[in-house]
């Protein structure tokens, strides 16, 4: 069966310019971004509960943007007010650039790395080894930050603050797709919760990332793609060639 319809579980690309609109044009094909999940705040109250002090903490490290909106909305939602003082650690410039949003943007007070993994920080963290770091977490989260942290014997706090949870689908939208793709286990997670019923037949299942393709295993689904691989580093890549295969 060829594809026709994909459903990509990711926000809409900001650009026109994105190769997902390539792919559409070259091979005819309808690509949706409709995301399976997205991201709350905890409230004030749930926040409390943890009995984490922020104004404790003469650092925070930020892993996305995400946190950064989070840890900013919860500040404001507790009333407490974020002294001048206070140092930012961010895995990227990018992620560093986007506190501006929140406070004015200082290179004295303001650090990042420049992969993207949170190793590359740790040199600047242990510079300002006498800080006291403050890491704001989703509620799913590895131990990756805490341990690196506590192989330097860096004072750290990690605090949940903010959390993934289903962006459930109305009665109302169509679910009429050939193909799905999925960047998080929580997506598929959330094709379920929407869908108890689900009865893939001919939909084509693809993944990016080896824990998203192990969900869809574990739900007892069909992969049909996965990447990245050698030949597709990244999803559209892969997307392209599948299309190109399954459509001739």
């Amino acid at each position: 069966m060829k594809i026709k319809k994909v459903l990509v579980s990711q926000p809409k690309p900001a650009s026109e310019k994105s190769p997902y609109y390539d792919i559409a044009e070259k091979y005819g094909v309808k690509i949706d971004f409709r995301p399976f999940i997205k991201v709350e705040s905890l409230s004030a109250k749930e926040f409390r509960q943890q009995k984490v002090s922020i104004l404790d903490h003469t650092a925070v490290i930020f892993t996305s943007r995400h946190a950064i909106d989070h840890f900013f909305n919860l500040c404001t939602e507790l009333r407490v007010a974020i002294p001048e003082t206070m140092k930012y650690f961010c895995v990227t410039e990018a992620v560093a650039l986007y506190i501006q949003k929140y406070v004015q943007y200082r290179k004295r007070k303001i650090f990042f790395g420049a992969t993207g993994k949170i190793e590359d920080l740790v040199p600047s963290i242990v510079k300002h080894k006498t800080e006291k770091y403050l890491v704001p977490m989703s509620d799913v989260h590895n131990d990756d930050v805490k341990n690196l942290l506590d192989k330097n014997h860096i004072q750290h706090t990690e605090a949940v603050m903010y959390r993934t949870v289903s962006n459930d689908f109305t009665s109302d939208e169509e679910f009429d797709y050939d193909m799905l793709v999925f960047f998080s286990p929580a997506g598929v997670t959330s094709l379920k919760k929407n869908f108890p019923d689900f009865d893939q037949k001919e939909i084509r299942i693809g993944t990016f990332g080896s824990t998203t393709a192990q969900a869809v295993r574990d739900a007892g689904l069909r992969l049909d793609l996965e990447a990245p691989t050698v030949q597709a580093p990244s999803m559209t890549a892969a997307l392209d060639m599948f299309i190109k295969e399954n459509n001739k």
